[in-house]
């Protein structure tokens, strides 16, 4: 299975890469996510590490049930051949209605078929009042004339 586009990336196909991602993770769609990832693939996402893509179904399942209303951007920060490192921030609140901004920074690697085979990820999440808000575009794909972080001061 392809996942284009494919390595080696440029600043065009790393951009589009980035913005692949955050459309599936937006659509909170566990099994449509891990399908970008290698079979055998792995993660460490805050201190939990795992590996391949039950496990990254699984992960997800939790997180989304966890994280409400979840709406996320990226933004790529570098590139070379077939790695990607981006930068993102996403918004949720939790079953009491406690909202957070959740800031991190991502480093992927990637096989010849454009499928992610290591994702590293480094997360802080910020308690914000409801009013501190930025992203408030319906659930699913921002849209494209909405600001990246860069224009929000992220």
């Amino acid at each position: 299975m392809s996942r284009p586009p494919l390595p080696p990336f440029d600043a065009e196909t790393a951009a589009k890469k980035a913005r692949l991602a955050e459309d599936a993770w937006n659509s909170r769609d566990p099994s449509r996510v891990a399908l970008a990832y290698t079979e055998d693939s792995r993660w460490r996402n805050r201190a939990e590490f795992l590996r391949g893509r039950t496990a990254i179904e699984a992960f997800l399942t939790r997180k989304w049930q966890r994280e409400l209303d979840y709406r996320l951007i990226k933004e790529v920060w570098a590139f070379r051949e077939n790695r990607i490192a981006v930068r993102f921030a996403y918004e949720w609140h939790d079953d009491s209605g406690h909202w957070f901004r959740s800031y991190g920074n991502e480093n992927w690697e990637f096989d010849s078929e454009g499928l992610m085979a290591v994702r590293i990820a480094s997360i802080n999440d910020l308690p914000i009042a409801e009013s501190e808000r930025k992203y408030f575009w319906p659930l699913g794909r921002r849209p494209d004339d909405h600001p990246s972080l860069s224009e929000l001061d992220l």
